[in-house]
C-alpha cells in the first residue's frame, strides 16, 4: 500500500458521504473484486459526469488519488477537491508537475485515478479519443491499469447507474499507442456490456 498519508477529507467522505451517495443514487457496482488490493494501480474509465470519480472510490478500500482539471480548483468546490487530495492538472500546458506527483504516488505503491478522455464526454460519440497520460505513467512505474466503464443516470434512486470494472493489465512489451488502443477498446467493451450491447463472459 502507499506510504502516503490519506487526507482527512478523503476518509471523511468515504465514511460519511459514501453511504449517502450509495443510498441516493443506488449504483450497481460490477467487478470490484478485480481491483488489486496492493501495489501501484491506475484506475481509468470513461467520463460523463462530475461524480464519476465517486464510483471507483466507493468500490474499493484503497485510497485513490484522482487527477482533476485545474478549473475545479478555481471554482466554488475548490475546497473539496483539495480536501480529498486530488491532483490539479493544467490542461492548457504539458503539466509535468501534476504528472510527477502522480508518478511519485505510484512509486510508493499507491492508486491513481484518471479519465483518459481528458474531459467529460458531452458529445454523441461513444468515447472521446484517449490521451496517453494513463498508459505513459503505467509504463514508467510498471503499474496495473484497472479499466472501468460507467453508464446510466445520476438521478435519485437511479434504476440504471452502473460501474463495471475489467481485468487489470500491464503495458509490458506494448508500445504506448498499442497500449492506449487496448485500454480504449477494453473500456468500450465494458460500456457495451453495461448497455446490453455485448454478451458477458
Amino acid at each position: 500500500m502507499s506510504k502516503e498519508k490519506v487526507p482527512f477529507g478523503y476518509k471523511f467522505s468515504k465514511i460519511i458521504l459514501g453511504p449517502i451517495f450509495k443510498f441516493y443514487y443506488r449504483p450497481t457496482i460490477i467487478g470490484k473484486e478485480l481491483i488489486p488490493l496492493e501495489g501501484s494501480i491506475i484506475v481509468c474509465g470513461n467520463h460523463m459526469h462530475l461524480f464519476d470519480q465517486c464510483l471507483p472510490i466507493i468500490a474499493t478500500k484503497r485510497y485513490i488519488k484522482y487527477m482533476a482539471k485545474k478549473e475545479y480548483f478555481d471554482g466554488p468546490f475548490a475546497w473539496f477537491f483539495k480536501w480529498v487530495g486530488c491532483i490539479p492538472v493544467n490542461r492548457s500546458i504539458k503539466d509535468t508537475n501534476a504528472k510527477d506527483e502522480a508518478i511519485k504516488h505510484l512509486q510508493e505503491k499507491g492508486a491513481i485515478g484518471i479519465f483518459p478522455e481528458g474531459t467529460r464526454n458531452r458529445t454523441k460519440e461513444f468515447l472521446l479519443p484517449f490521451k496517453f497520460g494513463a498508459v505513459s505513467m503505467a509504463q514508467k512505474t510498471n503499474s496495473w491499469l484497472v479499466p472501468f466503464a460507467i453508464t446510466g443516470d445520476y438521478k435519485f434512486r437511479s434504476k440504471n447507474l452502473t460501474v463495471r470494472f475489467g481485468k487489470p493489465f500491464k503495458i509490458n512489451d506494448m508500445d504506448l499507442e498499442e497500449a492506449n488502443n487496448k485500454l480504449q477498446k477494453t473500456i468500450a467493451d465494458l460500456k457495451r456490456k453495461n448497455l446490453g450491447m455485448e454478451k458477458e463472459g
